[in-house]
């Protein structure tokens, strides 16, 4: 076990989909193995999944709620798991200790890693709230584009869904060669792992970003 000395990392699951709040951690823990303790928790009240404006703003009375939660907990960062960055601007101003966006530290992440960087996503509704999160980072003049993949999130782990992830992370590789492509979508973590990068791409996993980000904020 992670001694207790050692940073505690709150990823928050804006949705009540508790399989992908044990997928982010699961990611977090394997990139961060021995430098925090990672923890996770789902707002239960929210909807199975985010996409859009719509699904963000039912979510956020319950993500408040598990935010004052995790402070209980004696967390000294958290990660809001989801990529649309849900109620960040908010928390950042209340929670009192650092708040990482997976979406900005996806995005960050990418735009470090090549001249410029992509974003693939599920679905088309998801799209204007990443470009403009993108726009308000400042970010946009990096940014190849925000691509969905067709694929709602609850359907991003069958084999269906992998395909059509990785089809159009070669579209998108292929438009904009050795661009970075950031997995737009918190439920994209565990895809991962089999995805492969085209050429000289390089695949972003937000989860990963995020919780390297938190460990830099507390250093």
């Amino acid at each position: 076990m992670t001694p207790r000395s050692a940073p505690r990392i709150a990823i928050l699951n804006p949705n009540s989909t508790q399989r992908m709040t044990d997928e982010m951690v699961t990611s977090a823990r394997a990139s961060i193995t021995g430098m925090a303790d990672v923890i996770g928790l789902t707002n239960h009240r929210g909807p199975a999944s985010i996409q859009g404006p719509d699904d963000a703003e039912r979510c956020l009375e319950g993500l408040f709620a598990v935010v004052e939660e995790s402070r209980g907990m004696g967390v000294d960062a958290i990660v809001i798991g989801c990529f649309d960055d849900t109620g960040l601007a908010t928390l950042r101003a209340s929670a009192g200790l650092p708040v990482i966006g997976m979406g900005e530290a996806g995005c960050i992440a990418g735009s470090l890693a090549a001249k410029h960087f992509a974003v693939v996503t599920s679905l088309d509704v998801s799209i204007p709230v990443i470009a403009e999160n993108i726009r308000t980072m400042r970010l946009d003049d990096r940014c190849a584009g925000v691509h969905a993949s067709g694929v709602p999130v609850l359907e991003l782990n069958n084999g269906h869904g992998i395909r059509r992830v990785q089809e159009a992370i070669n579209t998108v590789a292929d438009q904009h060669p050795g661009c970075s492509i950031v997995l737009g979508c918190g439920g994209m973590t565990a895809l991962a792992p089999r995805i492969t990068a085209p050429g000289t791409s390089r695949v972003i996993d937000p989860v990963v970003a995020a919780v390297h980000l938190c460990l830099a904020a507390l250093s």
